[in-house]
């Protein structure tokens, strides 16, 4: 019984948050999506990536780590999804971005935080960082079916990412007037982030709810083996480990409705696996934040 206000404590500042979007949005309240989502791509979210990984008490072993889990937790849904895709004979780039790409931002972060602290922010934000490169690459290239390099160099979080890790590597002290500038600014990220989800969730029209609930179960459950397996090949532990397997088996990410409307590859497919796989998470992340607290 204890456990039980622990787990309240983890999840409900979360769906709380979203579920303040959704009302947002359907009380017809004004809410630029294009603001917010410039917001926090081009300074909320690098802030908060400079902000935890410069001033990490985590190894450099440590932070490769999880990149390292990142990558095959991205990998293997990946893999597996491509070849039940191909043998179903569905379209890959309707289906497999939400099969590769779970709600790391949204969702994943402040669950990390609230269960495991700032180490467990720390961690989630190697994670975040990587899931996100991808994202903003990968993703768009499979929704568009051509990958172009370049874009790499335009992602906010890249250039973040490069002088955190250059500040870790030499050991310089960030001077006490940026690092709480740069955290104040961070400070926006998670609750934009989790409004923001709400919202999208409330203006997007499902199609296809049986065909939902199959992919939502593949995108959870491949998240949750994958991320297991690979935290026990790498050997680990405590919040590391719970880190890795929260992150990766949450649900499919909003992004990969934006691209899809982008490119027109069903959106409204995408947005029932989005909507379903985020209401089954209501039932999953509990289960799993018992496992791996």
């Amino acid at each position: 019984m204890t456990l039980l206000p622990a787990l309240a404590a983890v999840v409900a500042p979360v769906f709380l948050i979203a579920f303040g979007g959704y009302l947002w949005s359907r009380t017809r309240q004004p809410f630029d999506h294009d603001l917010v989502t410039r917001l926090v791509t081009w300074a909320g979210a690098p802030a908060m990536v400079f902000s935890n990984l410069a001033n990490t008490q985590q190894s450099l072993d440590t932070v490769a780590r999880i990149g390292v889990a990142t990558a095959g937790c991205l990998l293997a849904p990946g893999i597996i999804g491509a070849i039940g895709l191909k043998l179903a004979r569905m379209p890959l780039k309707v289906y497999l971005p939400s099969l590769i790409f779970p709600n790391i931002g949204n969702a994943g972060l402040p669950v990390c935080m609230f269960a495991f602290g700032q180490d467990g922010m720390s961690l989630a934000m190697v994670f975040f960082t990587v899931t996100s490169v991808a994202q903003f690459t990968i993703g768009p290239a499979l929704a568009a079916g051509s990958f172009r390099p370049g874009e790499l160099l335009k992602v906010p979080l890249v250039h973040a990412v490069l002088v955190s890790l250059l500040v870790l590597a030499t050991g310089v002290t960030v001077p006490r007037w940026l690092s709480n500038t740069v955290s104040l600014l961070a400070g926006l990220t998670i609750p934009l982030m989790l409004l923001s989800l709400g919202v999208a969730l409330s203006e997007m029209k499902a199609a296809n709810t049986g065909r939902a609930i199959v992919f939502s179960v593949l995108r959870i459950g491949l998240g949750l083996a994958s991320g297991w397996g690979v935290a026990v090949a790498l050997g680990l532990e405590g919040a590391a480990r719970g880190v890795v397997v929260i992150e990766s088996s949450m649900p499919a990410a909003v992004f990969n409705y934006l691209f899809a409307r982008m490119h027109g590859n069903s959106p409204d497919e995408v947005a029932g696996l989005i909507l379903v796989s985020t209401l089954l998470s209501v039932l999953t992340l509990p289960l799993i934040l018992a496992t791996v607290m």
